[in-house]
């Protein structure tokens, strides 16, 4: 996947913006940002756009920041001069996508039917919007048409929102969902940059869904393991499951037949998705040992540790 793309993906989340006056596009820029959202899909819905697109690239370049509602060759090269890294269009252009193919920046043409996804996935397109998401029949829909695209990905955009975010992001083809919820614009105009940044932080929040997924002990041998693991289920009932290397109570405790990772064990946080929780906990500065990510057949991360212990412990992610 194109690196602005993988980076999408790893953000989850794509502030749709209409804007009005470009003098707001930097510091709404550094509010998005500092709610963990470096992301912008700025419109050229209003005449502002393209100034604020080159507000953004050039004041906040730590933003993704990509131009929609671009809807021929024209506002697209407008667009990409402006500091665009992505193109989002609301139908499928035949000239714009062969344009931005041309100068080598992503294009995510809107399709809501098989006609205009043929069309992408012939042009050989990875991803492409979906619009309106949920006036065109959302989830349901989607998965009902994208089996035919085995390759083809998506980013719903339209009526997508703090309620129905995690369902569609649940769905392994969704790449990232576009939204407005967090960038209304009497939020924009009255320069309420405090509460995006709130916004946004509860958004990434609720996106990645950290939970408790169970705690594992460090064990002298498989025969304190057995022990510990039988003390266990005595108390509370739970049954067992035995592992090359652990043996598992109920699904909360892990007892490990041999010392392993963290002073006194190790603790295992289940997120929505490994991919999109590391990039996040990366920009918050977090650390981690590479050289323990497992990976399913798609590529995509499945659990990785902590490069530092946490009260004594090791901490690892792992995909619900």
């Amino acid at each position: 996947m194109h690196t602005v793309l993988q980076r999408i993906y790893e953000i989850g989340i794509v502030p749709v913006i209409a804007i009005d006056d470009a003098a707001l596009a930097v510091p709404l820029g550094k509010a998005l940002a500092a709610g963990g959202i470096p992301a912008a899909e700025v419109t050229f819905r209003t005449a502002a756009g393209e100034e604020a697109i080159r507000q953004i690239a050039a004041g906040c370049p730590e933003v993704l920041v990509g131009a929609g509602t671009v809807l021929n060759v024209e506002q697209g090269r407008r667009a990409i001069a402006a500091g665009a890294r992505y193109i989002v269009s609301p139908g499928y252009n035949e000239e714009l996508v062969a344009f931005c193919q041309e100068q080598g920046v992503p294009v995510l043409p809107g399709c809501v039917n098989a006609s205009d996804m043929t069309r992408a996935v012939n042009a050989g397109l990875e991803v492409v919007k979906f619009f309106p998401a949920e006036q065109s029949g959302g989830l349901a829909f989607l998965k009902a048409l994208a089996p035919v695209f085995p390759k083809l990905r998506f980013m719903p955009t339209g009526g997508v929102n703090a309620q129905n975010l995690l369902e569609y992001l649940r769905y392994e083809r969704i790449v990232a969902c576009g939204g407005t919820w967090m960038v209304k614009k009497d939020l924009i105009q009255g320069e309420r940059w405090a509460d995006i940044t709130r916004i946004c932080q509860e958004a990434v929040q609720s996106m990645l869904g950290f939970s408790l997924h169970h705690v594992g002990m460090n064990c002298a041998d498989e025969a304190d393991a057995m022990r510990t693991a039988d003390a266990i289920s005595a108390c509370f009932g739970f049954s067992q499951k035995s592992g090359g290397s652990s043996l598992f109570v109920d699904t909360c405790v892990e007892c490990m037949k041999a010392p392993f990772r963290g002073t006194h064990g190790h603790i295992a946080i289940g997120v929505n998705n490994v991919d999109r929780a590391v990039y996040h906990m990366l920009q918050q500065g977090v650390r981690f040992d590479e050289g323990t990510k497992k990976t399913d057949d798609t590529g995509r991360t499945k659990a990785i540790y902590l490069a530092d212990e946490i009260g004594g412990f090791a901490f690892h992610l792992v995909q619900k």
